[in-house]
């Protein structure tokens, strides 16, 4: 439990900075923004699936 629990907080944190950084002229990079958005999916599926046992 305490492995899925450092799992969310990791991802989630991944997830928010490749979701949100952004260069000196505001853009966004895509790589980023992939990988954010994947390590967000991963981070609601440990959530839900394993820590509250939703499915």
């Amino acid at each position: 439990m305490f492995i899925d629990i450092l799992f969310v907080v990791i991802t989630a944190i991944i997830a928010w900075h490749g979701l949100t950084w952004r260069d000196d002229t505001g853009e966004s990079d895509a790589v980023r923004l992939l990988f954010g958005a994947i390590a967000l999916l991963f981070c609601m599926r440990v959530l839900f699936v394993d820590i509250f046992k939703v499915l």
